[in-house]
């Protein structure tokens, strides 16, 4: 199993939401969330400047069975790209285990 935490746009969030659930990935959690990237300089929108930093974002945790990481990162690349700084991040790692409490399952059962 693994667990994918990506930072998103806010923006994006329909889009990325809509491309999970068309590769079969139905559950996850999400936040919004703030935080400080590496962009240096503001952008100017209408006379105003901003920092790309400040941009809402969601993060969202999603577990899910090995054979749906590669369509769940593709589905995730490809909707939240804006091709501007500040796209955002996508993280994997290993999961152990997982346990459905009701019915006391584990493993990919456990989150299926």
């Amino acid at each position: 199993m693994k667990k994918i935490e990506t930072i998103i746009r806010k923006s994006k969030f329909d889009d990325v939401k809509k491309a999970l659930h068309n590769v079969e990935v139905n559950f996850f959690s999400y936040w919004d969330v703030t935080g400080v990237g590496n962009e240096k300089q503001g952008h100017v929108y209408r006379g105003i400047s901003y920092s790309t930093a400040d941009i809402q974002r969601r993060y969202l945790s999603i577990v899910i069975s090995d054979e749906f990481l590669e369509r769940t990162v593709k589905a995730i690349l490809e909707s939240a790209y804006t091709g501007h700084v500040g796209d955002g991040k996508i993280f994997v790692s290993e999961i152990t285990d997982a346990y459905r409490i009701r019915t006391k399952e584990n493993g990919s059962a456990g989150i299926n």
